[in-house]
């Protein structure tokens, strides 16, 4: 029962993390102390060396990250985030060194074969249904399978990616995923709902962030009131954040 109510416990807090891009501030952006580093400052550094990235999903990352430093599940400050919001055929993976500020890979990534075509629309947490999950991972180990060089995935979220390790989600290097398949094909190939990654750059970067990193799927149907897979999990609550991007 003990185990049951931190996980409970968890799941709650995760789900405000998701929220927390729901509501942006019309306050001008908060201006940085000298000497001090702060989040807001970390996340306008991250803005600047990100300018694809929604800031909505940006600033929904890094609350699920400092949620889960704070329990104790995450051992280095990097941080990967997906913008499954964007088409396939544009670079929507970001991984972050949290502790410098840099912008380490930006890089293509596949969803799954039934998420959709170019653009990922449905989610689903369930096995067998060749979905995309949205939400909180951590990294685990790596190990070779059928795909290759692979890297385990932790999801955090009950309801919306607690399955991923029984489903075998993982990242993995792919032939399908690469700008020469997406000029021939107008998309990238789709995965089995595993976030696959080039097979140029596929072990560098499983092996940069794997062993309790984060790694954030998000897309607009988190903060979309009635989207499927979204308000399972996280309901939209409004919460103070930086000012969209103009």
């Amino acid at each position: 029962m003990r185990t049951l109510r931190a996980i409970l416990r968890l799941s709650s807090m995760l789900a405000l993390a998701h929220a927390a891009s729901c509501s942006w501030a019309a306050a001008a952006p908060p201006q940085a102390v000298p000497g001090a580093a702060t989040v807001p400052d970390l996340e306008t550094t991250l803005r600047q060396a990100a300018p694809t990235l929604r800031p909505e999903a940006l600033h929904a990352a890094l609350s699920a990250q400092d949620l889960l430093e704070t329990r104790g599940l995450l051992t280095r400050k990097l941080l990967t985030v997906i913008d499954y919001g964007l088409p396939s055929t544009e670079r929507r993976l970001w991984v972050f060194d949290l502790q410098s500020g840099r912008l380490l890979y930006h890089e293509l990534v596949a969803h799954g074969r039934n998420s959709g075509e170019d653009l990922a629309e449905v989610f689903s947490n369930q096995e067998g249904s060749l979905m995309t999950s949205l939400g909180a991972f951590v990294t685990g180990e790596t190990y070779f399978g059928k795909n290759g060089y692979s890297l385990r995935l932790r999801g955090l979220d009950p309801g919306l990616n607690d399955h991923a390790e029984a489903r075998a989600i993982v990242m993995h290097g792919a032939p399908y995923v690469s700008d020469d398949f997406a000029s021939r094909a107008g998309r990238l190939g789709r995965s089995h709902g595993c976030p696959a990654v080039r097979m140029e750059i596929a072990r560098e970067l499983i092996d940069r962030v794997k062993d309790g990193t984060l790694l954030y799927a998000w897309h607009p149907s988190l903060i979309s009131p009635g989207a499927p897979m979204a308000t399972s999990a996280a309901t939209c609550r409004p919460r103070p954040g930086p000012p969209p991007r103009r």
